[in-house]
């Protein structure tokens, strides 16, 4: 049985996730899905992935005018 990636439940636990994986967007280590996967060129898929990760959800946005 493998182990599964626990999501962080503290709210700092959630931030350090994010930081951490905006920090390998930055440095070109990014995957989409695993480690053979492209990397990810799209500020907006690393900040997607980033709110996936830490089980937070994503910006609400306001409504186009």
């Amino acid at each position: 049985m493998s182990k599964l990636k626990k999501k962080p439940t503290t709210k700092r636990g959630k931030q350090a996730k994010v930081k951490k994986v905006m920090k390998e967007f930055k440095g070109g280590k990014l995957h989409s899905g695993s480690k053979t996967g492209p990397k990810v060129k799209s500020r907006k898929q690393a900040i997607a992935i980033a709110m996936s990760e830490a089980g937070k959800t994503k910006p609400k946005r306001g409504k186009r005018g």
